[in-house]
């Protein structure tokens, strides 16, 4: 393993290759510890190059068995092999010349699970964003691109199956006991998109017939006897190619589309060209097995997966830079098409929770970054929220800008410009200046500056002139490496909106720009006057989220209620009854830091529950208006000074008043949205699942709820409602003979289905309250918790640190010493999970002085570790220094 030798990288030193690659020819003699790989690379001397460079190639943990030069062996004088980088010297001045490289390595050492390594019998590659380093030396950065021919050569037995990317050209016997096969992918690309997998798996067959009538062959690969669990992702895959075509013209280029589904896998899964291979947490799916959200996650994810062929692979990054290039603006892409297939306006509220639990807190603390930043130490450390969410949202905010037929049209620009290319924000960019012809210079900065913008906004109406004058005001707070900010171009959507909800036509605006809906702050501040307005309006401000900001905008109980029960634009509607519901919340955690009693105001209790029996709303809108803000979302409004066990027992007892108000109403809905008859994961009976589900939450306010919760377990007939019985369980009533019922009953039903075992351990590691600590120690000696998994370390571990508030935070410190002595014992066998599990430590600072230092000590603990990776010392200092 690479110990802390992490080189800072800046944006500033990017310059091209002196050699370019021409192709790439790889054999590989599959062998569970001594895999040879011979690599043949046809290179020249890039126009204008220093005729006396010579060719640096990138290794990690790599030894040189051969080395040819135009199939000659290399002298030892000509060259300079160490495990991390090959230097060849005195290359030719002009013609091509080819390089033949040979290393051995240990695929079932490979407990990174970077480059190839073999898990449960089959051989995998993970090749993204430094992986294939660790294969064979090669200019492993993502401006080179070359097509790849792969001949794969292996036991028959045991890996009757052999894949690599592109179209398949044959194969046959190998000698004995041996076979071989042969791939060609015919697109130049980066090395990160190389792919291999060999073992003997099941599969489930398709075809699609594109819109230019070519039929591709689609495969699902799986563990045997789990094909059916398949079906699922066959047709998301299948709803994602069609979608793609009709929204984005974009047609599938190959013969031959697969997926692969493993479980031991760093990611949740990777594009590689024509090849996907998948965390099968992301693939497998049935009624007894997988909750809607799995459903959901897997339609998504898919889709995600199959858009980067275009938005990611045919058109690449230049450099890792400019990850959001591909991240971003396919996160977006899925987000279209999840929208599309279920409800747009649940999908956006959905969309933004994530955003702002777990993007905005990253902007907000030690690790904010911006969307494209400029320098780096750990290339995996900036596979961030920031790059993804936050990368969607910029993108989202240019079709905002733009209209949706231009931004389309600038899309098609960049597909017609760039196929084929590694590129750049600023050549995105362009694209759209080009199809609309507005200047988005300023709008850039979006992707330059860190930081989450805070949008303060007044209004006064003018009854003699009837005029509504909006004032706004925008700042953009320091972080780490950027004291100053210039103001943003921020498009917001509005309406202004009379007492009975109808809105008022804006024909004429002056002192800023408006476009249909869309007001654009493009100042420090601005003051925007609506003429011909005859009364006090109600302003809806950032409609459908249409930046991502925070708003700072004092308006009354009764304009918040109004647009919750009027507004047409049902993300505002949620988001009234939000900024309903956050002072409420705010104030509870207030009152029991101080063992006060906790109130709520009439007015969100009555906003909340007719919202829940609104029949006009869809249940899966009605769900999202029941799931109040998190503790997080409410500590990152408290702001600094936090005690966890205040905000839960707070929202804990504003839940119960809502319970006991609307007892009747849950009573109801409990009853109505039962979908009797055959499980179906459609969007519609998801929906009626989840308002029925948020109902016996509330429901487990009253004095039977143990019982009643019970009985929901025993009467499930699928995954979505016995998980969720059995977390009301542990959680609400976690020393309950119930809870112990439920939990062993669960646990013997699916010992052998790891995924729903990582469920099992999840919801114990997600149960309030300082005692589950000692719960998570016992179920770490449970024979189950395979720390070689990483499912079920984050199933485990990470529910505990990132989701349990009050467990992972309790106030002696033991959490954050669990996790430390975790971290460090995972960062020798896979530094990318134990960094990503760090990053739960991100916002130590907001807490209380005494939680705040036994975490400080728990960070210096892990920082004087001896030899932790690049990948964790570079988190644990950028949280220490904050």
């Amino acid at each position: 393993m690479r110990t802390d030798q992490g080189q800072v990288v800046n944006l500033a030193d990017y310059r091209p290759t002196d050699f370019v690659l021409e192709r790439v020819d790889l054999t590989f003699e599959l062998d569970p510890t001594a895999t040879k790989v011979e690599a043949r690379l046809i290179f020249h001397r890039r126009e204008g190059s220093d005729l006396k460079a010579s060719l640096v190639l990138d290794g990690d943990e790599l030894s040189l068995a051969g080395l040819l030069l135009d199939q000659v062996e290399m002298p030892a004088e000509q060259y300079t092999a160490t495990a991390d980088s090959l230097t060849v010297r005195d290359l030719p001045a002009a013609a091509p010349f080819e390089l033949t490289i040979t290393t051995i390595i240990n695929p079932e050492a490979n407990t990174q699970l970077m480059g190839l390594y073999r898990t449960g019998g089959v051989y995998c590659t993970q090749c993204e964003a430094e992986g294939f380093r660790r294969i064979t030396y090669f200019p492993d950065r993502p401006d080179v691109l070359a097509p790849y021919t792969v001949n794969i050569i292996a036991d028959k037995a045991a890996n009757p199956l052999l894949l690599s990317n592109g179209n398949f050209l044959g194969g046959a016997g190998y000698g004995e006991g041996k076979h071989f096969a042969a791939w060609f992918d015919p697109h130049p690309k980066p090395s990160y998109l190389f792919a291999l997998v060999a073992g003997d798996l099941g599969v489930v067959e398709d075809t699609f017939t594109t819109m230019s009538g070519r039929e591709v062959a689609l495969k699902i690969y799986v563990e045997h006897g789990k094909e059916p669990r398949a079906t699922y992702a066959m047709d998301a895959l299948k709803r994602s190619m069609k979608w793609d075509e009709e929204v984005f013209g974009r047609e599938y280029d190959l013969d031959i589309f697969m997926i692969v589904a493993v479980s031991d896998f760093n990611m949740g899964a990777m594009e590689n060209k024509g090849l996907n291979i998948f965390n099968d947490k992301y693939v497998l799916a049935d009624p007894e097995t997988a909750t809607d959200a799995d459903y959901a996650n897997i339609e998504a994810i898919i889709a995600h997966e199959y858009f980067h062929n275009w938005t990611g692979n045919r058109i690449t990054c230049r450099d890792w830079f400019q990850l959001c290039l591909k991240e971003g603006l396919t996160v977006y892409r899925d987000q279209e098409f999840s929208s599309d297939q279920r409800s747009r306006a649940v999908q956006r509220i959905a969309d933004v929770r994530h955003l702002k639990s777990e993007q905005f807190p990253e902007d907000g603390g030690p690790l904010a970054h911006p969307v494209r930043p400029t320098k780096y130490r750990e290339i995996n450390n900036f596979y961030t929220r920031t790059v993804y969410e936050k990368g969607a949202e910029v993108t989202r905010m240019i079709a905002t800008l733009v209209g949706a037929q231009t931004f389309r049209k600038g899309m098609d620009i960049y597909f017609d410009r760039h196929d084929g290319q590694a590129v750049t924000i600023e050549d995105f960019v362009k694209c759209f200046e080009d199809a609309s012809g507005r200047d988005l210079t300023q709008f850039s900065l979006w992707y330059h500056q860190a930081g989450t913008p805070l949008v303060t906004a007044s209004g006064s109406y003018d009854a003699a002139a009837s005029t509504f004058s909006l004032s706004l005001e925008q700042m953009v707070p320091a972080t780490p490496g950027q004291p100053t900010k210039e103001p943003l171009h921020i498009p917001l959507r509005i309406a202004l909106l009379g007492h009975n909800g109808s809105q008022f036509a804006t024909k004429t605006v002056t002192g800023a720009e408006i476009t249909g809906d869309v007001l654009h702050l493009i100042g420090r501040s601005q003051t925007a006057v609506f003429h011909g307005i005859s009364s006090r309006p109600v302003v809806s401000i950032n409609r459908s989220f249409s930046a991502p900001i925070n708003l700072q905008f004092d308006q009354s109980e009764a304009d918040l209620a109004l647009i919750a029960h009027h507004e047409t634009d049902n993300f505002a509607r949620w988001q009234a009854l939000t900024d309903l519901a956050l002072p409420n919340l705010l104030q509870a955690a207030r009152d029991a830091r101080v063992e006060k009693q906790v109130t709520c105001d009439a007015t969100f209790i009555d906003a909340l529950l007719a919202a829940a029996q609104d029949d006009s709303l869809e249940p899966a809108f009605r769900t999202q208006a029941l799931a109040l803000p998190g503790e997080a979302d409410i500590a990152r409004e408290l702001g600094s000074n936090n005690d966890p066990d205040a905000i839960h027992a707070g929202r804990q007892a504003v839940l119960s008043l809502i319970a006991a108000a609307g007892m009747d109403v849950f009573e109801t809905l409990h009853k109505a949205m039962a979908t009797p008859g055959e499980f179906r994961p459609a969007a519609a009976d998801a929906g009626r699942r989840a308002l029925r589900n948020a109902a016996l939450t509330f429901l487990s306010y009253a004095d039977n709820a143990p019982g009643r919760a019970k009985a929901a377990f025993d009467n499930a007939t699928n995954m979505t409602d016995l998980g969720h019985a059995l977390s009301i369980l542990a959680h609400r009533f976690p020393d309950s003979a119930e809870a112990a019922y439920a939990l062993d009953a669960f646990r013997d039903r699916f010992a052998d289905n790891a995924l729903v075992i990582d469920k099992w351990f999840a919801i114990q590691a997600g149960t309030p309250g300082a005692a589950t600590l000692d719960r998570v120690l016992k179920l770490m000696e449970n024979p189950s918790f395979k720390r070689s998994n990483p499912n079920r370390v984050r199933a485990l571990v990470g529910t505990f640190a990132f989701t349990n508030s009050t467990g992972f935070n309790r106030a002696d410190g033991a959490g954050y010493r669990l996790l430390a002595k975790e971290i460090l014992d995972i960062d020798p066998r896979n530094p990318q999970l134990a960094a990503r599990l760090l990053t739960a430590m991100r916002s130590w600072r907001s807490l209380e002085p005494v939680r705040a230092d036994h975490a400080r000590s728990a960070l210096m603990e892990i920082e004087r570790a001896n030899g932790l990776s690049t990948d964790v010392r570079d988190i644990v200092e950028r949280v220490l220094k904050g």
